[in-house]
């Protein structure tokens, strides 16, 4: 029987993937998320059309950073648990103060979140629990970062220290690139205190995957890892995004090499921050370069990723309400994680202008409901608000279009198809996905001119 309140804290693609996930547990009567976008509430009506949704969803208007706002609001409405997929949220301490106030949450604490919050101390953390990483130098003063560059060997990575939505990552082939990459984020202040201090690192090569685990700070259950497209442009040319695209299941990824990531990078983490008195328990994300040496890691987030998620959580078969109480009540040990045996393919529609600084807000999209009709496609929102009855874009990333499918050339067939049937106004996305050529759509993500 439906009986269980849940509360979802955040507005991106994610908190609606997590939302429609929840909605299909039997356990789970009512979801409530603050502040939502124009995705994540549906009505008993929207339910009853949609016959695998047992529950339904509202927005609240929430701020995700109002914790004491947070407290209240679930002590009122008797949330049985709360899931939390802001990384401002977690940096504002609602883990701490939820727990401090009896109430389930599926987060991980404000120290864990440090791990978000900051790609130098991350640095230090990893190198200090022997996690393989690549060589770098973490810095805060314009002259000590171009000498490393300068005296370096090989191509760089740089990277802006703070939260820049995925835009702060700079892949350079050269150490002249490089180096106006250190003028862009230091000098320049694009991502403004984010750059404050910057990574510096060495560019690994390998096959690069995208990785989430379960954990209730022991034990850890990955999810089947994906593959992300972050680059702006078709070819993977371009700056950095948080994400155009994601294919799950990696085939060519055997059992093996994921079990020596959780084994010499989860694990290290996890066990880390249980020995500072701080245990993680939540989601935790890697990306992950599966090098000639064994895999590395060069990011690590605690939150749900976008697009990842979009491509994952549809393939999980088990009860996502119960793997998150088991993670909240230390039992994760006793659930096993079922998939299922097919291709998840998702693309992302952006905005006009995105990934620079500014993209235009208040474009209606249109076909939406067309596309809400076709089997095994599903459009999760990301930016997106309700104006005067209509749904308008809100941001950069707006739209993740996910499809299920036998196998990746379905799976993406279908997912394209859905994209073509939604329109807003200078709408962007890459046509390779999945492929080494671009497929032949009208709209597309192409370098500007």
């Amino acid at each position: 029987m439906a009986e269980h309140t849940v509360f979802i804290v955040g507005s991106g693609a994610s908190e609606h993937v997590l939302a429609w996930a929840l909605a299909r547990s039997p356990q789970v009567g009512q979801i409530y998320v603050a502040p939502g976008n124009a995705g994540t509430e549906w009505t008993e009506r929207d339910v009853a059309r949609d016959a695998p949704a047992l529950a339904a969803s509202q927005n609240v208007s929430i701020e995700a950073t109002n914790v004491d706002g947070l407290v209240k609001f679930a002590k009122s409405k008797q949330v049985d648990l709360t899931v939390v997929g802001s990384p401002q949220a977690l940096l504002a301490g609602v883990a701490d103060k939820f727990k401090q106030a009896g109430l389930a949450i599926f987060a991980p604490l404000q120290a864990v979140a440090q791990l978000e919050k900051s790609k130098g101390y991350t640095r230090e953390f990893l190198k200090h629990h022997n996690v393989p990483t690549p060589k770098h130098g973490v810095f805060s003063e314009y002259e000590a970062a171009k000498d490393f560059i300068d005296n370096f060997d090989s191509p760089v990575v740089v990277k802006a220290d703070g939260s820049s939505g995925g835009r702060g990552v700079i892949i350079c082939k050269g150490s002249k690139q490089a180096r106006a990459a250190l003028n862009h984020i230091m000098v320049v202040r694009v991502f403004g205190k984010a750059g404050d201090r910057v990574v510096v690192e060495e560019k690994l090569e390998g096959s690069e995957i995208a990785m989430m685990a379960f954990t209730d700070g022991k034990t850890i259950k990955p999810l089947v890892p994906a593959r992300s497209y972050n680059r702006a442009y078709e070819g993977n040319q371009g700056p950095n995004t948080a994400g155009m695209g994601a294919l799950s299941p990696v085939k060519e990824i055997k059992t093996s090499q994921v079990d020596s990531i959780v084994q010499t990078i989860f694990k290290p983490i996890v066990d880390g921050m249980a020995q500072q008195g701080t245990p993680f328990v939540g989601i935790i994300y890697g990306d992950i370069i599966l090098t000639g040496d064994g895999p590395k890691v060069v990011d690590i987030n605690t939150i749900f990723g976008d697009p990842e998620t979009s491509t994952v959580l549809p393939l999980l078969q088990t009860d996502i309400f119960d793997v998150m109480m088991a993670c909240v009540n230390g039992t994760l040990d006793q659930v096993n994680l079922e998939w299922q045996v097919e291709t998840c393919a998702t693309i992302v529609m952006a905005s006009p202008g995105y990934p620079g600084t500014y993209f235009p807000t208040g474009l209606p999209i249109t076909g939406l409901d067309t596309v809400n009709l076709l089997n095994d496609i599903f459009v999760f929102h990301a930016e997106t608000s309700g104006k005067n009855g209509r749904i308008v874009t809100n941001g950069g990333r707006v739209l993740s279009v996910t499809a299920l499918g036998d196998d990746l050339s379905v799976a993406l067939l279908r997912a394209y198809d859905g994209v073509k049937r939604i329109q807003f106004e200078g709408a962007q996305y890459r046509r390779d996905i999945g492929r080494s050529r671009p497929r032949k759509f009208r709209t597309s993500f192409r370098r500007p001119k």
